[in-house]
């Protein structure tokens, strides 16, 4: 069992959209999707490519570099030329606070 760490104010995250923080040595894509926070590791598993930078499209987010999508709600990848899933992390929001548990 991780420990839940703050890493951001919920307001601070635009809907439909990543943002990039670092906790814990790791680099993690924090994502608005209908209110709701989802973590997952910022790097494409495909090639070194940050994935909070990518375009989010229903449950997936879009890879800037080469396309690849993932779900960002379970990891998995949904379209090559990645095949690898990504990690995801529990957030949860207390208050204004955005926690991950790492």
């Amino acid at each position: 069992m991780g420990e839940f760490v703050k890493v951001a104010k919920y307001d601070d995250i635009d809907e439909n959209m990543g943002i990039c923080i670092e906790v814990g040595g790791r680099r993690i894509a924090l994502i608005k999707r209908e209110g709701m926070i989802y973590a997952i590791d910022d790097i494409c598993t495909h090639a070194h490519a940050h994935l909070s930078e990518g375009e989010v499209a229903g449950e997936e987010i879009v890879c800037p570099l080469h396309f690849a999508t993932f779900n960002f709600r379970t990891g998995e990848c949904t379209g090559p030329p990645a095949s690898e899933d990504i990690a995801t992390y529990t957030v949860r929001v207390v208050g204004d606070d955005v926690e991950v548990e790492v």
